[in-house]
């Protein structure tokens, strides 16, 4: 039997305070991922949706799962983020708790669950805490979210931030553009960067960013940076599972680097049982009860 990275603690190579390929079991918290940012340790992220999907990512070690409210475009059938709801958010973050041992379970913050204050930010992210198991809350907007950040963070809810393109703004933004090109937009980036980690943030998001900029970012911060078409420099990098695991249909962004075709697998599947059951090959005589 083989094992995974997370699991494999035989190999006196793998340091056991890894977030990736250490030895411990027990979940990893955001006191373990300040400490992978001192040591120059990266991870990886990714998000997930449901209880199966979410234990298979955390059988394979991987540290860190967002529950995004990209569920609205690769999981609920909506055209962006937008409309994604609390209870939305709150069944699903649910889900993948029940379905992982290990990692640390980020759950987002929905559009308009946040926005008309710190005090309404307190009230939503409060309740994805005590209803769902999450240990994390993600929120976009960096200067003119600060308060709301310190906010939870002074009621003792972990932060990671998320600034650069922030999906949630995309009626704001006419689509989906990089940010931080030109020295002004540039400057406005970094005072963001500075902004959430000083307000509390453990980590941010920083997405769509040049990698430039991206690089000096982490190295002017001490909370991590997690990646996501921002280069190579960030401390962490994070997909949509649905992208890189070949799920998602049609053209995927130019950052994503697709790991399998799972479509294209499932679908094979799918077409396979289908034609089992029309020739009556399916259920064979072992597959019924007597």
């Amino acid at each position: 039997m083989t094992t995974t990275p997370a699991q494999n603690a035989s190999d006196s190579s793998r340091d056991p305070k890894a977030l990736y390929g250490g030895t411990s079991s027990r979940r990893i918290t955001v006191r373990d991922i300040a400490a992978a940012k001192a040591r120059g340790e990266k991870w990886p992220m990714l998000t997930a949706y449901d209880a199966m999907t979410a234990s298979v990512f955390d059988e394979a070690g991987i540290p860190v799962l967002l529950v995004g409210d990209s569920m609205g475009n690769c999981h609920l059938g909506y055209e962006s983020t937008v409309p994604v709801t609390m209870d939305e958010i709150a069944v699903l973050s649910a889900a993948v708790v029940r379905g992982t041992k290990r990692a640390l379970i980020v759950a987002d913050l929905p559009f308009g669950s946040y926005q008309e204050g710190p005090v309404q930010a307190l009230r939503s992210a409060t309740r994805l805490i005590k209803e769902t198991g999450a240990q994390a809350v993600k929120l976009e907007g960096g200067e003119r979210s600060a308060e709301a950040i310190k906010l939870l963070v002074d009621a003792g809810i972990p932060v990671m931030a998320h600034i650069g393109l922030t999906p949630q703004s995309v009626n704001a933004f006419g689509g989906y553009p990089v940010q931080g090109r030109g020295e002004e937009a540039a400057a406005q980036l970094l005072r963001d960067a500075k902004a959430v980690q000083d307000a509390g943030a453990f980590s941010v998001v920083l997405e769509l960013v040049p990698a430039e900029l991206a690089a000096e970012v982490t190295r002017t911060l001490h909370i991590p940076t997690v990646g996501i078409g921002a280069g190579s420099e960030c401390d962490a990098q994070v997909l949509v599972w649905t992208d890189m695991a070949g799920m998602t249909p049609g053209r995927v962004p130019r950052f994503v680097k697709q790991y399998a075709q799972l479509r294209e697998v499932l679908g094979g599947a799918a077409r396979a049982f289908a034609e089992d059951v029309v020739d009556g090959a399916y259920p064979a005589p072992e597959h019924a009860f007597h």
